[in-house]
């Protein structure tokens, strides 16, 4: 990925890799020096974009939430700030639920705490909050800008709705308007193209998605009759298998694996990079051995045979 070049998001003056470091495993089940290794291969490889939350790992016995967070802080301190861009999220750690105008701001504080910097290159709002009203979260975000804590602002799972409320909010106010929505979006989630991906283009917002990979089945591992390998998504991820969609998508993708002599999922995620109004996508490595497949898809450019076999078998 070294010679691949960065794509800008959207109408910040961010350039980004093709593909984003998903934070989500640090501290969770990558451990911190397996962490490091990921991180540096990543580095190694031109990657400049992770991306997490504070809320990572809440959901693991003894964790609090903010593990990921200080993993990345950790490295950045000990490797230098560099080049790297961090990503990280509000609304989901227990002590900072929600979007309300100061539960941002302290949430943004702790991120920065544990992060170990000045400024958070991208702060999304992570889960929509129907409590709070959406021009109060909107003007706590473009504050935090206005203040030089946060360079520019995201969306993730907002849907079409929600996000032109909070642009329209910024419209008339004047506010510093989000850059990037941030939704689930892969070979068997599609549908966010009918809505979301439409308002993303017409608004010059860059679409980064997450689950690229729909949390790992499009690797090719989960297969009528295979052996489940232990990760803790194997069951959402075999769901898939339920409907014939799976496996024609399986069967495209490994067509197209063989004959490149790449992995499926390299494949998945070429697909996914391609797609109009994409900047980066999403994906995590619980190991660096994970990475390659995942770094090798921005070399990989499919044919339109490739991408109509792969479309026709999603529709």
């Amino acid at each position: 990925m070294n010679s691949t070049p960065l794509r800008q998001l959207g109408a910040s003056d961010l350039h980004v890799s093709p593909l984003t470091l998903g934070g989500n495993v640090f501290g969770w089940t990558a451990d911190e020096a397996t962490s490091f290794a990921v991180l540096d291969a990543y580095h190694a490889a031109g990657g400049n974009f992770v991306d997490t939350a504070d809320s990572y790992s809440v959901w693991a016995e003894g964790h609090t939430g903010g593990e990921s967070e200080e993993v990345i802080g950790r490295w950045l301190a000990s490797r230098g700030r560099d080049r790297t861009l961090v990503a990280t999220k509000v609304s989901q750690h227990p002590e900072f639920l929600g979007l309300s105008a100061g539960n941002v701001r302290a949430a943004a504080e702790a991120s920065l705490g544990r992060l170990g910097v000045d400024t958070i290159d991208l702060y999304y709002a992570h889960f929509d909050d129907p409590e709070t009203p959406v021009a109060e979260s909107a003007e706590a975000f473009s504050s935090l800008v206005e203040e030089g804590r946060v360079r520019y602002v995201g969306l993730s799972n907002h849907a079409p709705n929600r996000i032109r409320e909070w642009l329209d909010a910024c419209d008339r106010n004047g506010w510093h308007r989000p850059v990037c929505v941030q939704p689930q979006y892969n070979l068997v989630e599609r549908g966010i193209e009918r809505d979301l991906v439409p308002l993303a283009r017409a608004e010059g917002l860059a679409l980064l998605p997450y689950f690229g990979l729909a949390r790992g089945f499009l690797t090719g591992k989960y297969r009528p009759g295979a052996t489940d390998d232990g990760s803790p998504r194997a069951a959402s991820a075999r769901a898939y298998l339920e409907h014939p969609r799976g496996e024609r998508v399986l069967a495209a993708l490994d067509t197209i694996a063989a004959e490149r002599s790449v992995e499926p999922s390299t494949v998945a995620l070429a697909w996914l990079v391609a797609r109009p109004g994409v900047t980066s996508v999403l994906s995590s490595a619980r190991e660096p051995r994970q990475l390659e497949a995942l770094l090798a898809m921005a070399d990989l450019r499919l044919t339109a045979e490739e991408t109509a076999l792969l479309d026709a078998a999603s529709a």
